[in-house]
């Protein structure tokens, strides 16, 4: 069975949010049914985002997953590019505010909005 594919939204070095691709290996469970190891968690949230949701740039407050339940979100980033994640998709948000920096939106994070005609439905699991 193929690993399951892991995007990440991270500070590069320049200090921008980029996205990187990296895989899961499922290594415990069964064959009928594989597993990742075991990860901690710091506690969740659910958020409800109306048609129209449109946020400003921002980093990320706290590194967290962020599990799409049900609409469409998209992610823009400071060099123009976006993806879009659906329900059952996910990313690994980390794109904090580089240390001893001051927010500067034309540089750090990325923004984010609903797409499509249902609201946005997000689990936030942080690390």
């Amino acid at each position: 069975m193929n690993p399951l594919k892991k995007v990440i939204l991270f500070t590069d070095t320049d200090g921008r949010a980029s996205f990187r691709d990296e895989r899961f290996e499922l290594n415990e469970g069964t064959p009928q049914s594989r597993l990742s190891s075991l990860m901690p968690s710091g506690g969740y949230q659910l958020r409800q985002s109306p048609v129209g949701f449109q946020s400003s740039f921002h980093c990320t407050g706290h590194s967290q997953w962020l599990f799409v339940l049900g609409g469409q979100m998209e992610i823009f980033l400071q060099d123009g590019s976006s993806r879009i994640f659906g329900p059952g998709e996910f990313f690994y948000s980390n794109d904090t505010l580089p240390e001893g920096a001051t927010f500067d939106p034309q540089v750090h994070g990325h923004w984010s909005r609903q797409v499509g005609p249902d609201p946005l439905v997000t689990l936030f699991v942080r690390d």
